[in-house]
């Protein structure tokens, strides 16, 4: 089912504010400037499609960004790929820069600052891939971030095909159909960016790669469940606990490292977020998992460095003030 959004309601004047709530609610915590002096109306179509959202966005010239002090405030585990149909756009990340045109599209990723200049009216659509199902770390996305890719030619332009093939039909997929054909896509994605890094030889097996990042896919689904187990996992992917420990050697982590890095991550940004009173730590443990107030205490400690509650006190964001909350150290491996 597909949700729409609009800025037709409010009047000229209040356009711009419940636009940036609008932008920033779809897709993640964002900084935006508009370009006109009376905004026009601007549309946000959007479906699921497993773990992929879909979104075209219909909007007149405007600038959106994404700091350090947005990233801390969430999102970063989301990369976005858009396929411009109207309008110009120059997106800045990683030290690159791309002069977007029609039937082009690129990629951003959200773990970093970049920026999106729309100058001119413009039509495109988005799709926000959870990074966990790529397969691929921050520093494979490199070779996509910033750079112009091609929606004509070669693997991108499959890519891009495909891309605007599924954001046509995404609304008659039934739930499961759905699921798959968004794998499918992360491993569209995740061959181009091989491709783009020189290298399409994996370091395991295409089918481990692809069902690793399964694995990651559900693992983050469940990952508030406290009964969340190596065994529990590989049943649900007809798989042998010893195979899913291989899986997770060839990144030289094993799954209960993971599963507790991911837990303690989604807690610091939780503890670090403005909200009007300030969330109890052993609520936030709780809903990401950790049975135990003391043991996630302990946990947390050797990860950054201070307790739960030193940190949320030194780093919860105001949203008055310009800067960003520096983390603490991660000592969550080695």
């Amino acid at each position: 089912m597909s949700v729409v959004l609009s800025t037709l309601p409010p009047s000229p004047r209040d356009r711009a504010g419940y636009w940036h709530d609008l932008v920033s609610g779809t897709f993640i915590p964002l900084d935006l400037r508009l370009h006109e002096r009376e905004p026009s109306i601007g549309t946000i179509t959007s479906r699921q499609l497993g773990p992929l959202q879909i979104s075209e966005v219909e909007a007149g010239p405007q600038t959106v960004s994404r700091s350090v002090r947005r990233i801390a405030q969430g999102g970063g585990e989301f990369l976005t790929v858009t396929l411009q149909h109207r309008g110009a756009a120059r997106l800045t990340q990683d030290g690159r820069q791309a002069l977007v045109l029609p039937g082009t599209f690129t990629c951003s990723d959200a773990g970093r600052p970049y920026e999106r200049e729309q100058p001119e009216a413009f039509r495109f659509t988005a799709f926000r891939v959870p990074k966990a199902v790529l397969g691929l770390s921050d520093g494979d996305l490199r070779a996509v971030t910033g750079t112009l890719l091609s929606g004509s030619t070669g693997t991108s332009g499959l890519v891009a095909g495909h891309l605007n093939r599924l954001a046509e039909e995404a609304s008659g997929f039934d739930p499961h159909i759905a699921h798959r054909l968004a794998l499918t896509t992360a491993d569209l994605l995740a061959v181009l960016v091989r491709e783009r890094q020189g290298r399409l030889e994996p370091r395991a097996p295409e089918s481990a790669r692809g069902m690793l990042a399964r694995v990651k896919e559900y693992i983050l689904r469940h990952l508030g469940d406290p009964e969340l187990s190596p065994e529990r996992i590989a049943t649900a992917h007809h798989i042998s606990v010893r195979y899913l420990h291989k899986l997770f050697r060839s990144e030289g982590v094993t799954v209960g490292r993971w599963i507790h890095r991911e837990r303690l991550d989604r807690c610091r940004r939780e503890l670090s977020r403005a909200t009007g009173t300030a969330p109890a730590v052993s609520a936030v443990a709780q809903r990401w998992g950790f049975v135990s107030p003391s043991h996630f205490s302990r946990a947390f400690r050797q990860a950054y460095g201070m307790s739960p509650r030193e940190w949320q006190a030194g780093t919860r964001i105001d949203p008055d003030a310009d800067g960003a909350p520096a983390p603490g150290p991660d000592r969550s491996e080695g």
